[in-house]
């Protein structure tokens, strides 16, 4: 097995497509589900923490069936059987696998003994392939992702219905003169899905004092948050923000980071926020009561001696958002029907073929990456450094939560590879040849060489897209 990529930080990056170990697993379920079920086929639909959710596509499946897949993977597994390397053609490693033929987008191993130890749980439909979690082992009990396999089920639902599942279905769109209406179709779902929320909120509005939005790196939380808050005061309620960054300890009194060696802040935990501090002025402020909010300077590394003062009046509510907003250990003690908890995640849902779904993390890796060479002054290799850190923020900050918040906004857009294409290949040819970060550069290349480049002029400017290319009504980068 190919060691984990480790960055300049010492970070371990294990997301799950990029370990051989577990690809190989994948090409075993394709061989075992194509023995089993000779007129189906199998389909990976989404991943669960450190696993993925898989289905047949035409039928669904019993706990039964879903004990002798797990049964017949693991009989692959122990006969140690070759797995034939044919070549690697149009973006896809195609490799032979008893008497069938499976095409990956990511490498696998030569042998089936060599995978990554795993079991197979029923789940909803299909089944859950688990390879444990960064925090947990084998074990330990997977948490049920409904509310991460509710939000999915509807996003697949929506994509049946507009006849638009598959990569080549968008890349249909784009060369026969349409974007303009893929766009509309796009960018109108994503309104009514923040419509639909502001609603919500409304209607809870007797209990509710304080909305808490948290989300993954470049989910687009900031430009989600916006147009929430436009929704709000549609319907009557005017937002009032808080930042936890400026609760902040000074930078002196914040501990280094365990698990980097450079000895640098941990600003990562929450430890590094005044939660005495911060759960007094929630208090007061939930009590209609005005506070004097600290204001943390950055670049000094301390509050600063001027404070803001916020007060949340009758029509007005507090807004909370930030990589800690779901951690129960920043909020008072009090009625849980006072919060409304939103993640925001770019869930993306389009697949390359039914075996190879496009992994929801390298769409966000990649509207980084466009970001931070764009307007933040970050040359890719140091964000594809920084990835393996800003993934273990989100496992232990976000992901731990995700199933206790009220909505899950899913922030991707159907045509948003085609039109990051440009911007993400005039950054990445940036790495050179001689760089650690090559490979990465090349496995995202040629991820982005399924999409057909699409023309960015016409993103509208108050899209989430708009926070990564440029442009947006929201954004600095204007």
């Amino acid at each position: 097995m190919k060691p984990a990529q480790l960055g300049k930080r010492g970070v371990e990056m294990k997301d799950t497509h990029l370990l051989r170990d577990r690809q190989t697993v994948k090409l075993g379920l394709v061989k075992v589900v194509k023995d089993m079920f000779p007129d189906d086929s199998l389909k990976t639909t989404y991943s669960v923490q450190e696993g993925v959710f898989c289905r047949l596509s035409n039928s669904l499946m019993s706990k039964r069936e879903v004990k002798q897949v797990g049964m017949k993977l693991n009989e692959w597994v122990e006969s140690n059987s070759p797995i034939e390397f044919l070549e690697k053609e149009e973006g896809l490693y195609k490799y032979r696998v008893g008497d069938i033929v499976v095409k990956t987008l990511y490498p696998a191993n030569s042998t089936s003994a060599k995978v990554e130890p795993f079991c197979v749980i029923p789940f909803s439909a299909g089944f859950i392939v688990d390879f444990g979690d960064i925090e947990r082992d084998l074990s330990a009990p997977l948490i049920s992702p409904d509310k991460l396999s509710s939000t999915y089920d509807k996003y697949e639902n929506w994509l049946r219905n507009i006849n638009m599942e598959m990569v080549s279905d968008i890349n249909d769109y784009i060369t026969s003169g349409r974007s303009l209406e893929l766009l509309s179709i796009a960018e109108a779902l994503q309104e009514k899905e923040i419509s639909d929320i502001a609603d919500m909120i409304l209607q809870q509005r007797r209990a509710l004092r304080v909305l808490l939005i948290s989300g993954a790196s470049s989910a687009g939380k900031t430009t989600f948050s916006k147009r929430l808050s436009t929704q709000l005061r549609v319907n009557g309620l005017n937002p009032v923000p808080i930042s936890l960054d400026d609760y902040f300890f000074d930078r002196e009194q914040t501990l280094p980071d365990s698990d980097d060696d450079s000895g640098s802040e941990n600003f990562e935990s929450a430890e590094a926020l005044d939660l005495k501090l911060l759960h007094h002025h929630i208090t007061q402020l939930i009590n209609g009561e005005a506070i004097k909010a600290p204001v943390y300077d950055f670049v000094s590394g301390k509050r600063a001696k001027k404070r803001k003062t916020i007060h949340v009046g009758p029509s007005e509510i507090l807004v909370i958002e930030g990589i800690h907003a779901l951690d129960p250990n920043i909020l008072p003690d009090m009625s849980k029907y006072v919060f409304f908890r939103i993640i925001v995640n770019a869930l993306f849902g389009l697949n390359v073929d039914l075996v190879n779904r496009i992994p929801s993390t390298e769409v966000r890796l990649i509207r980084r990456i466009v970001r931070d060479d764009r307007y933040r002054g970050f040359h890719p290799e140091e964000t594809l450094d920084r990835w393996g850190e800003v993934r273990r923020g989100e496992y232990n900050n976000i992901y731990k939560y995700q199933e206790d918040c009220d909505v899950l906004f899913n922030s991707s857009l159907l045509y948003e590879m085609n039109a990051l294409r440009p911007f993400a290949e005039a950054s990445l040819k940036k790495i050179h040849e001689d760089s650690s970060y090559y490979d990465a550069r090349e496995r995202l290349m040629s991820l982005l060489s399924f999409f057909t480049p699409m023309e960015a002029s016409k993103i509208p400017f108050n899209s989430i897209l708009r926070e990564f290319i440029g442009g947006g009504i929201y954004s600095k980068q204007k």
